[in-house]
């Protein structure tokens, strides 16, 4: 058992994590005492290089068990929620659809649809239906989502590309060469399905807000507010409005779409147990995520990738296409783990992919077929391969639109910055019912706003951090005592926390992690310790500082921007800035905790790093005994650059500082320096409801240093 004494001076066989085992400069900097390294080197942290994107690499590690994945895909389906502005759902308010204009095919027909998806926002689209006798059962239905084809659900490929089509072999005829967006849904009809063909926002009949644009500022990034959430939105009421149809068995319903219709299709999957099978074609791959913006949004991708994002859906009935494309590799690199996966469930045989390598990006004659002999099996228990039969086009805009002279475009239909306002009243109300006046709203109040953190962190409390250590222990007058170091999680990414540990002569106590915008180094002043460390160590309060991501030796030596065009193409795949230190800080807490063997950890943030500590405990629980934080007067909603250092997706949408102080009760807390922040009512309400009024101190003014430390040694 290691013991107080030898806490901050572990020897090297303790080391658990080989990764961090490399030739490094440990020699201390006679210019800093407090540094690890010499000679210009850095921490071996995967951070310090080029941030990812979405043309990365994205491999899906399927855990051992089904228990671990079981846990794993709760979190992960959380942070996709989170992430598209739908943790908790909005109000489902009424849809008022429109279906009006029937057109007559040959078994099928065609009819036109819009509805609110939320008040002032309108989804188009064509439903098809089997002709079918009126005393005949409830039918399976199929949503499906177009990409990024001009058209959208109008696409007509023309004459010339129709006939490469046909030549090469991908299509059968000019008819599906030119309109395959019309051969799928009218080839399902005629098998039974009812299908629902709705459009992407801004294509199409959906033009009220041009895609791509609306969604790109500071403001939408702090409330979550994406062009992919709202289309993801739209996406849920589509299946509200097709399971609600009177003729569609609502246990039967299916969806499929290429590309950014396959990734609507795998995000549905993920969020919604309505779907009873998927088929996301030409999407679901371990490369290239999703181009656009109605395909990323901040938080979707941090630690995950499309892969397991597909396998959300395990064990329900699930079935891919590939082709000469990004998604070409899906044989070797993906499916394989998404089989693995399913044998974990005993049902191998409910996952299914092909690919078809001779053909560019595509939903061809041959995808197709799969597509509905997998539906025919899974949702009409029809084991039998299907051969699509030729068929008869209607002209897209001309005859599919849904607007015309008896129905014209809704007045009250809205651009994105009304629409947005109506959002963020819908999201600030909801987030009212939610105000914390008992111990049961307070319970969800914490489920609620505390998973939302945990995504926007993408974090948690981690429980087995390992280490690496430094030069050694080296004592200074005094009896002080001091050990440098890297501490890390391993596993995963490498990350590598450069620390220093100090203890007096008393010993026994609790340690303090110490989070300072000078990082470790703010410990020393004129090359000794300062006295407000010395103030801890004599009180028997270890020390252990930290330099968290971009301060002191893992400051990286080129700054990558946060993309200018769209901030989710950076937080979607990477923790802000913000995000990372707090992430350090949990492993720090954590490490105090197992490796340390301190039974008491507090955590002291001081200047801007105040905000990193409050949210740091409100994740850490009561793995920390007593905080003390400098508020330095921030409020998130002052936040007006996406490459602002304090930037944190989400952040204002639940509620910012005040909510997140408020998730840190019942835990003993000083905040000061908070004149302007707003956190005293809902974060006083908290310590009510949870019986723990005295715990918590708010004092407007920033305190001297010397009481901060009076506080937290006491």
């Amino acid at each position: 058992m290691m013991t107080r004494r030898d806490a901050l001076v572990l020897p090297l066989a303790s080391l658990t994590t080989t990764a961090l085992r490399t030739p490094l400069a440990w020699a201390a900097d006679p210019a800093d005492p407090t540094r690890v390294f010499t000679g210009g080197k850095k921490p071996a942290d995967a951070r310090l290089g080029p941030p990812k994107t979405l043309n990365g690499y994205f491999p899906f590690v399927v855990p051992k068990t089904k228990e671990a994945w079981e846990a794993r895909r709760q979190q992960v389906r959380e942070q996709v929620l989170v992430a598209n502005g739908l943790w908790p759902l909005p109000e489902k308010t009424p849809l008022n659809p429109v279906v009006h204009g029937t057109i007559d095919r040959d078994g099928y027909t065609v009819e036109k649809v819009f509805f609110a998806s939320t008040p002032g926002h309108y989804v188009c689209g064509n439903l098809y239906r089997p002709k079918l006798p009126a005393a005949a059962p409830k039918s399976p239905a199929v949503l499906f989502a177009h990409g990024h084809w001009a058209g959208g659900r109008f696409e007509d490929a023309g004459e010339k590309a129709a006939e490469a089509s046909v030549k090469g072999g991908g299509e059968p005829d000019i008819d599906r060469g030119r309109f395959f967006m019309q051969a799928l849904p009218a080839s399902l009809a005629r098998l039974g399905f009812v299908v629902f063909h709705y459009d992407m926002v801004g294509y199409a009949d959906s033009t009220a807000i041009p895609h791509r644009e609306g969604f790109k500022d500071a403001e939408a990034e702090l409330r979550l507010q994406s062009f992919m959430g709202l289309q993801t939105w739209n996406t849920v009421r589509a299946l509200d409005f097709l399971s609600a149809l009177p003729d569609v068995d609502p246990a039967r319903i299916g969806m499929t779409g290429a590309s950014g219709g396959g990734t609507q299709t795998f995000v549905l999957a993920a969020i919604d147990d309505r779907l009873a099978a998927a088929f996301p074609a030409v999407m679901v791959s371990t490369a290239m995520q999703g181009g656009c913006v109605c395909e990323n949004c901040s938080l979707l991708r941090v630690d995950t990738g499309n892969i397991e994002l597909a396998a959300l859906f395990a064990p329900k009935p699930l079935a891919m296409s590939a082709a000469n494309d990004w998604t070409k590799d899906l044989m070797t690199k993906g499916y394989p783990e998404l089989r693995e996966l399913y044998k974990l469930y005993g049902v191998e045989k409910k996952v299914g992919a092909r690919a078809w390598l001779e053909y560019g990006h595509q939903y061809n004659q041959h995808a197709r077929e799969f597509m509905y002999s997998w539906f025919r099996k899974h949702l009409q228990g029809k084991d039998e391969m299907v051969k699509e039969l030729p068929f008869k086009p209607v002209a897209p805009s001309k005859d599919l639109t849904v607007f015309d002279a008896d129905h014209p475009r809704p007045k009250d239909e809205l651009d994105a910055p009304k629409l947005r306002a109506t959002m963020t009243k819908a999201s600030d109300d909801q987030l009212a019912k939610l105000f914390p006046k008992a111990a049961d709203t307070l319970k969800e109040f914490r489920r609620v706003v505390g998973t939302a953190l945990r995504a926007m962190v993408t974090d948690e409390l981690p429980k087995k951090p390992a280490i690496i250590t430094g030069p050694g222990e080296f004592k200074l007058a005094g009896g002080m005592r001091v050990q440098k170091g890297l501490i890390s999680r391993g596993g995963g990414e490498m990350v590598a926390i450069p620390v220093l540990g100090v203890t007096g002569e008393k010993l026994g106590g609790p340690v303090a992690v110490w989070v300072h915008p000078g990082g470790k180094a703010s410990v020393y002043e004129k090359g000794s310790l300062g006295p407000v460390v010395r103030s801890l160590t004599d009180a028997g309060v270890g020390v252990l500082a930290i330099d968290p991501f971009g301060i002191g030796e893992l400051a990286p030596d080129k700054v990558h921007p946060v993309d200018k065009t769209f901030a989710g193409f950076t937080y979607g795949y990477n923790r802000s800035l913000l995000a990372n230190r707090v992430s350090d800080v949990l492993t720090a807490v954590a490490f105090a905790h197992s490796l340390l063997k301190a039974e008491t950890v507090h955590l002291v943030g001081w200047g801007e790093m105040g905000p990193v500590a409050v949210l740091a405990k409100a994740l850490a629980g009561d793995a920390v005994a007593k905080t003390a934080a400098d508020l330095n007067q921030f409020r998130f909603e002052n936040v007006k650059d996406t490459a602002d250092p304090m930037m944190l997706p989400g952040a204002v949408k639940y509620g910012g500082l005040p909510a997140f102080l408020a998730l840190c009760a019942p835990g003993e807390v000083l905040v000061h320096n908070n004149k302007g922040t707003g956190v005293g009512r809902l974060s006083k309400a908290a310590y009510d409801a949870a019986g723990a009024t005295g715990k918590l101190t708010l004092v407007g003014e920033k305190l001297d240093d010397a009481k901060v430390v009076e506080w937290l040694a006491k």
